[in-house]
């Protein structure tokens, strides 16, 4: 038996993760490219002071690794950070689109369908192996995806957007595993701010000037602090006894809250085709998470930055 102290953080990584539409939809009258700017820039900032005065030893140990490392793993090292930060960066940026200027279910159902199509690209791209009931919950989330394109292909788009971006940026994290992961985010957000403070322009777009209230940078602190750096830590630590196929159930906390938030709080309609497809989705997972007879089944992936 783990102690509940593991699984009552990992829990709590998800519960708070599955709030995060609330700072959103407090900044949801600007540019969705201005909070990604503010929310890299606080991410970073907040993490390069908790790594550089209180995780010294993670950083001098991943730093030895580094310079032991030979000189094409250095490469592949920088080659990945950089794609997986970038990939991050995409990823927040669409989804607070969805979530400010879609609908919370959109946004919802990509972190559903995640999981799933993380471990489609670990077989395709790292070799790994799906057991049977593992390919039939593919074949049903495809399904699924069928239907919500059906009666909304811009729907559709946009969550596979989200997913296919963390997707990606998880098989990144897991070609560098031997890595300290808050480590390599640090490093990912000060290289990715590094090529966006120079553009802040771009990102605020050509909408005329809102100006940054209080209540903006209160919000979106928060959304930086509370709501990205709290709970990673609390995923890491969890990480450090659970299994990273406990993890990766335990992921499904985040999508079940957002969508009782989209219907319950912000009174959100849906479809009866997304109805179905919500319905199939949730099918998968419970497939794809059947234990076998041999072993427990190993979801394939684990979260390191929303």
């Amino acid at each position: 038996m783990k102690p509940d102290k593991y699984y009552s953080a990992g829990i709590a990584s998800f519960v708070i993760w599955g709030f995060i539409v609330f700072p959103l939809r407090a900044v949801a009258n600007f540019p969705s490219g201005q909070i990604l700017y503010f929310r890299v820039l606080f991410a970073m900032l907040g993490l390069s002071v908790i790594t550089f005065l209180f995780r010294r030893d993670s950083l001098k140990e991943t730093w030895r690794e580094f310079q032991a490392a030979t000189r094409r793993n250095k490469q592949r090292l920088g080659l990945l950070t950089i794609l997986g930060g970038l990939l991050l960066m995409v990823n927040w940026l669409v989804f607070i689109y969805v979530i400010n200027h879609i609908d919370i279910q959109t946004g919802s159902f990509s972190y559903l369908l995640c999981p799933i199509l993380t471990a489609l690209l670990g077989y395709v791209i790292l070799k790994e192996k799906l057991r049977t009931n593992q390919w039939l919950a593919i074949g049903i989330s495809i399904l699924s995806c069928c239907l919500i394109g059906t009666g909304a292909f811009t729907n559709l788009f946009y969550s596979l957007l989200v997913a296919l971006s963390y997707a990606f940026f998880l098989i990144t994290q897991r070609a560098l595993k031997q890595y300290d992961k808050l480590v390599l985010l640090t490093v990912q957000l000060l290289i990715v701010f590094a090529c966006m403070g120079p553009f802040y322009s771009f990102f605020k777009g050509d909408v005329p000037d809102v100006p940054l209230t209080a209540n903006f940078y209160t919000s979106v602190m928060v959304l930086s602090f509370l709501f990205t750096i709290l709970p990673l830590f609390l995923n890491m630590y969890a990480l450090k006894e659970l299994k990273s196929g406990t993890i990766g159930i335990l992921m499904y906390i985040n999508p079940i809250i957002n969508f009782l938030i989209a219907f319950l709080y912000f009174h959100e309609k849906t479809s009866s085709e997304k109805a179905v497809a919500y319905g199939l989705i949730f099918v998968s997972v419970i497939i794809y998470n059947l234990p076998s007879r041999q072993k427990p089944a190993k979801v394939i992936t684990q979260m390191v930055a929303k």
